[in-house]
């Protein structure tokens, strides 16, 4: 059934998807034809890719959510994170749902100066991760493994704003939300939520459109494996479906 549901989603999203010819936003537009259309390769692409494909043909088994196969975004994801993180330049970086650290890997290889707060709940698989961030020789993350919920609350009340936050190792509506809720209280004109994975059931859609219709949040971007959350106040309120 969640099969059907994804593959129904994601036809419905390239019947409704535009590029930067469809949209009417000139902050969207520049976003677009320089952040998420660019296709310059950075140096340290390759050898996180490398990291990716050992993780992918490795023996060693390791289930996460009822899977028995390392689950990593698509590459092109990966590396729009980079730019994102590029681009807008956060002191800090709140990542909710390590995994194996592909996506945290590019975020701190974008800017040294980014400071990464990472969060993992399992601890065989954040050591995973750690042993990654090893071998690719990055300083910049700060891992922490436990409950999310308990982490997540002591880093919102620690910070003053949140500029970053990437949202992932999520599978029910409910988490999605408590974790929204409880950094968007920290939020500015410049701060970016990146949500993962909001198409994979029902309940995340449900997540993701509520995201969207909050009336602190004005600009949404849906790259159906990704969504991007903006709160400029100089915004209109528009949500975009975008071509990727």
């Amino acid at each position: 059934m969640k099969k059907i549901f994804f593959i129904y989603n994601y036809f419905i999203y390239r019947l409704k998807a535009v590029n930067e010819h469809g949209v009417h936003s000139p902050f969207v537009f520049s976003l677009l034809t320089n952040v998420i259309y660019n296709k310059n390769e950075y140096y340290s692409f390759q050898k996180i890719e490398k990291v990716r494909e050992e993780l992918l043909s490795s023996k060693k088994i390791i289930k996460i959510s009822g899977s028995a196969k390392p689950y990593t975004l698509p590459s092109k994801y990966s590396r729009l994170l980079f730019r994102l993180v590029n681009h807008f330049m956060p002191p800090k970086t709140i990542e909710i749902g390590t995994s194996y650290g592909i996506n945290t890997a590019y975020m701190a290889s974008a800017n040294s100066n980014n400071s990464i707060i990472t969060i993992e709940k399992d601890q065989e698989i954040a050591e995973i991760a750690k042993q990654n961030f090893k071998q690719l020789k990055i300083k910049n993350i700060e891992q922490k493994t436990g409950h999310v919920d308990d982490i997540l609350k002591a880093i919102v009340a620690n910070n003053q704003n949140l500029v970053f936050v990437c949202f992932d190792g999520h599978h029910c509506k409910q988490d999605v939300l408590n974790y929204f809720y409880l950094c968007i209280d920290k939020v500015t004109d410049e701060s970016v939520f990146v949500f993962e994975n909001m198409y994979l059931s029902a309940e995340l859609k449900e997540a993701w459109n509520e995201i969207k219709n909050d009336n602190r949040v004005t600009v949404t971007l849906d790259l159906f494996f990704m969504g991007l959350v903006f709160f400029r106040k100089t915004q209109m309120k528009q949500h975009f479906v975008i071509k990727f």
